[in-house]
């Protein structure tokens, strides 16, 4: 890995609820994300394909180089010591009632908010609840049915992609970046990415031997990327992290 790394930049990523589960066990410590040379290069922080072989191939329309400084590409989430805060599944619980209190008080994040009204004796906040660990909150809402407003008690989880900042519970601190081919990950590397059946599963085939075959992890890979994603083996980012504890 080349390239002087921005300190304590922040960006944020999108997680599944099973893979959020993983973080949280700490049994997640690596992602891959499929590298986009066209966005990827125009960021700031460099990260040098290590295997000389792999230079002047096509990728995406794309080439690697053959000359020093053709074949880095910048990694959109960052490099050593910068931040990656988690998006996930959620909703939001508002005060509606006075002296109401927060549902949660297992030092999830609260928002609140000030308010310039007088006759407001109770403080007005706002916390989330997470899809990937809470049991579906009853929560009241406002509907608009034809002929006037009525409430409506459940809940509308949102996809992770609309998440606040202030609503993140994961906050993760990178620890390595690399580029490597989506196969070239290691079984070690596999249970790392929280896939407890690491990324090859043996068979047996007619004559007995043993054969291998994509295993626990390309199983997730193709659950999020589609059919045929494992075997395209597409260059990816390899970003391995600790997850830091959040404080409010």
């Amino acid at each position: 890995m080349s390239g002087s790394p921005t300190y304590g930049r922040e960006r944020p990523i999108l997680f599944s609820a099973p893979m959020v589960r993983a973080l949280l066990d700490n049994s997640k410590t690596q992602t891959r994300r499929v590298c986009k040379p066209a966005q990827d290069r125009r960021l700031s922080f460099v990260v040098e394909v290590p295997d000389p072989q792999e230079r002047g191939q096509v990728y995406n329309g794309s080439h690697f180089g053959d000359e020093e400084g053709e074949f880095q590409f910048a990694c959109p989430y960052g490099g050593r010591g910068d931040r990656l805060w988690v998006r996930e599944s959620f909703a939001i619980e508002h005060c509606v009632e006075p002296y109401q209190r927060p549902p949660h008080s297992d030092g999830r994040p609260i928002l609140h908010r000030p308010t310039d009204d007088i006759d407001c004796l109770h403080p007005l906040w706002k916390q989330a609840h997470y899809r990937a660990t809470d049991p579906a909150p009853e929560l009241l809402y406002e509907q608009a049915p034809t002929g006037g407003r009525e409430k409506e008690i459940g809940v509308r989880w949102k996809p992770s992609i609309h998440m606040p900042r202030w609503a993140s519970r994961i906050l993760l601190e990178l620890t390595d970046v690399r580029v490597e081919r989506l196969q070239d990950i290691s079984e070690a590397d596999a249970i790392a990415e929280g896939c407890a059946t690491g990324c090859m599963t043996p068979t047996v085939n007619d004559s007995g031997s043993a054969i291998y075959g994509p295993g626990g992890y390309a199983l997730l890979w193709e659950s999020i990327h589609g059919a045929g994603s494992w075997a395209a083996n597409p260059w990816v980012w390899a970003v391995s992290f600790r997850r830091l504890e959040v404080t409010q």
